[in-house]
Order: C-alpha cells, then sequence, then structure tokens
C-alpha cells in the first residue's frame, strides 16, 4: 500500500510540474518538434560517413591511380553533400601554389562527366572525394593536394599496404610521391594550415 501511495505522489508532482494543457499548447507543440529535429539531426549527422576531400591536376590520371592502382572501390555521394556542403569551404585558406590559374574563377566540383567528382570508400564510414583544380607541380608532376593530414595518413597507409612504390619527402606538412601504372610521378601534399 506505500508503495501506491509513493506513486501517487510521484505522477502528481510529474503533472504538476508539466501539466497536460500546456504541453499540448502551441508553444509546447513547438518545443516538442524542436526537440525531435535535435534528435533527428544528430542522428543523421552521427552517422553521415567522413569525408577527405583531394583536389587533383587531372581527373582521368587520378581515376586510374585510385581505382587502378590503389583499388579503391567507387562509392555513392554522401546524403549531406547534395546540399552544395564542399561549397562552403571556400578558397580562402587555400595556398595559391596549389590551384592552377583556371580553376580560382570555376566551380572546384566540375570534373569528369558530372559536377561531384569522384568518390571512393577508403575504409568503413571514411569517403575520399577526389575533385578538379590543383595546378602541374615540379617537372609536370601529377599533383594531389589533400587538405586534411587524417586522409593523406589513410592513403599512404593504402600505399604501403599494397606494396607501391613511394617516397616521403616532408612529414610536416606531409608529402609524398607515388609511381603511377604508367610511371607517372604523382606528388601527394598537404595543404598546411
Amino acid at each position: 500500500m506505500d508503495l501506491t501511495v509513493s506513486f501517487s505522489l510521484t505522477s502528481s508532482a510529474i503533472v504538476a510540474a508539466f501539466p497536460l494543457d500546456s504541453l499540448f499548447s502551441t508553444q509546447g507543440i513547438m518545443i516538442m518538434l524542436l526537440a525531435a529535429y535535435a534528435v533527428a539531426m544528430w542522428m543523421f549527422l552521427t552517422s553521415a560517413p567522413k569525408v577527405y576531400t583531394i583536389m587533383v591536376s587531372d581527373l582521368e590520371i587520378a581515376r586510374q591511380f585510385y581505382e587502378g592502382m590503389l583499388e579503391l572501390p567507387a562509392a555513392d555521394v554522401p546524403l549531406h553533400y547534395y546540399y552544395n556542403y564542399e561549397q562552403t569551404l571556400g578558397g580562402a585558406g587555400i595556398d595559391p601554389l596549389y590551384l592552377s590559374s583556371a580553376s580560382l574563377g570555376a566551380p572546384t566540383t566540375q570534373g569528369l562527366g558530372g559536377s561531384d567528382g569522384l568518390w571512393y570508400t577508403l575504409k568503413k564510414n571514411t569517403q575520399l572525394h577526389i575533385i578538379s583544380g590543383a595546378s602541374l607541380g615540379h617537372k609536370n608532376r601529377q599533383r594531389h593536394v589533400g587538405f586534411d593530414r587524417d586522409g593523406l595518413e589513410a592513403i599512404l597507409l593504402r600505399v604501403q599496404a599494397l606494396g607501391v612504390k613511394y617516397k616521403i619527402r616532408r612529414e610536416k606538412p606531409l608529402n609524398f610521391l607515388v609511381k603511377d601504372i604508367e610511371g607517372r610521378t604523382i606528388e601527394m601534399a598537404e595543404v598546411s594550415s
């Protein structure tokens, strides 16, 4: 009997603290909708894959390298990229040395057969997005510029695991050379911040 009285008092206290008439008022419904929206956005953003972007000087050569040599499987464009997320990156923090003069005024995601570049699965819940816009490097080397050190390190690990010939030129910022199937030298460079 003591438990029943205790439960009645507890439920009475909850009803007193959150009266049903205010819970189902316009303001109460709006608060519940905002809370549901916040939970849905949190679930969406935590399940979205991590995306590393690499800017390259030639998308076709990049496709041959990432699909052929590194054997990366093609990936679907993540849902959060359908809303022009990448265009919010802007070009203000990018060293002009890495950009070709023609790409400065053009959207960075134009490329091979579409407007969204190349997409690959790098590892579980991690994708690699390849876009055009980098200039050729020294001695007309293909240049692949990374904006995130972790992304370049993941590519380097893949290169090492597959036994692809490479040479690390500098640790900070990370810069290494790789030979592709055609014998071309590809320079992988981290944009230092």
